[in-house]
């Protein structure tokens, strides 16, 4: 058998490492599940919303992971900007 390599590393990738349970849980955080809900308008932020309905949708629909993975990054920029103010 052969050893798996290790993957690649991604310095300049801000979401590498990341998981998408990470992020959702990290924006419903910071924006509640009504703004996460008011900034990408699906239903799996809209009703009943859960963070197991959210990565069941998720990762079925690449689109929306795409928009989810814009808004953290978004998000995170923010939060950068926003500590280096003080």
């Amino acid at each position: 058998m052969h050893p798996v390599p290790p993957p690649p590393v991604q310095p300049r990738n801000p979401l590498h490492g990341v998981t998408l349970e990470a992020m959702v849980v990290a924006l419903a955080a910071h924006y509640g599940w009504a703004g996460l809900a008011e900034r990408l308008p699906v239903r799996c932020f809209q009703s009943d919303p859960s963070v197991a309905s959210s990565l069941k949708f998720l990762r079925k629909t690449p689109w929306a992971r795409a928009k989810l993975e814009s808004l953290y990054l978004f998000m995170q920029r923010e939060l950068t900007r926003a500590s280096h103010r003080r």
